[in-house]
């Protein structure tokens, strides 16, 4: 059977006799006769199943894409940036400043572009600050902490930065939420 991803968590497997049945894998759900009938997982959500965990075909809410960070084909989100998993950054993620190499901790993703987000009240956007020149003008914002001093993870000053100045670490600081300023 030859299972093809159609989005929105939907996939046409084709069988040997030419028949095609369109699955919707979030909801558990078949086109074919024999999932009508007994309403049952049948063979067809099964099998997309399989091609899901054997990373032959996109989960649901992702697409096979290009990655903006290492430029690798991967599964991207299919709304939202595309960064696979391992550029991809999340609140509580540590990252490296490709510019001065500090650590810095992720406190958010925004879906804001940093040609739309003005830093502080200098008059100047993310893409446009000095030291972000030759990122991407439409990366989208991350916010970040200074992990290391004195004050709350809460209380610590939050500073923006475009996705493409980030470099993800192996390792997080912290699993919890960093929380709202």
């Amino acid at each position: 059977m030859a299972v093809t991803a159609r989005g929105e968590g939907r996939y046409e497997v084709a069988n040997r006799e030419g028949r095609t049945y369109v699955v919707d894998l979030p909801e558990s759900d078949c086109t074919c006769p024999d999932h009508r009938i007994r309403g049952q997982s049948c063979k067809h959500i099964r099998r997309v199943a399989i091609e899901v965990t054997r990373g032959r075909v996109p989960a649901p809410g992702k697409v096979r894409g290009t990655c903006r960070g290492c430029e690798g084909e991967a599964f991207v989100p299919e709304d939202g940036p595309a960064y696979c998993r391992g550029c991809r950054l999340e609140p509580g993620d540590l990252a490296t400043d490709r510019e001065t190499g500090d650590a810095v901790l992720v406190a958010s993703v925004t879906d804001e572009r940093a040609d739309g987000v003005e830093v502080g009240d200098t008059g100047q956007s993310v893409a446009d600050y000095e030291t972000n020149e030759g990122y991407p003008r439409d990366d989208p914002v991350v916010e970040v902490v200074y992990p290391f001093g004195g004050a709350t993870l809460e209380e610590r000053r939050r500073y923006s930065f475009p996705h493409s100045r980030l470099l993800p670490r192996d390792a997080a600081l912290v699993d919890a939420d960093v929380g709202e300023a």
